[in-house]
């Protein structure tokens, strides 16, 4: 059973695909049992109501749309935060993986 659901949104879903593997191994190296996948921004909505997931990660490429997408995670209780355009272009998938953990925690302490 999966602990926690992390979704990564980018313009087409495709950018982040690498990123999510990087994420996986480091969640696998922790001994963390992670769903992470990436969607594009269009299948937001669906993927809010049909897959739940804890947390969304947006790319930085889709920032602008920050201000939309926090709108609707906030109404489904989801926390969401833009991935650091760093971390992203060096795909850097133990710190990516430690936002959105950080996301979680802050959540649930908050």
């Amino acid at each position: 059973m999966t602990d926690k659901i992390i979704m990564l949104a980018c313009s087409a879903g495709m950018s982040t695909s690498l990123l999510v593997s990087k994420m996986d191994a480091a969640a696998k190296m922790a001994g963390k049992d992670y769903q992470i996948f990436a969607t594009s921004v269009s299948d937001i909505d669906n993927q809010l109501a049909n897959t739940h997931p804890d947390v969304l990660l947006l790319g930085p490429q889709v920032a602008y749309m920050q201000r939309d997408v926090k709108a609707k995670t906030d109404a489904a209780g989801i926390p969401m935060a833009v991935i650091n355009m760093q971390d992203y272009g060096m795909m850097a998938g133990g710190k990516v993986l430690a936002a959105a953990e950080k996301l979680l925690t802050e959540e649930k302490n908050g």
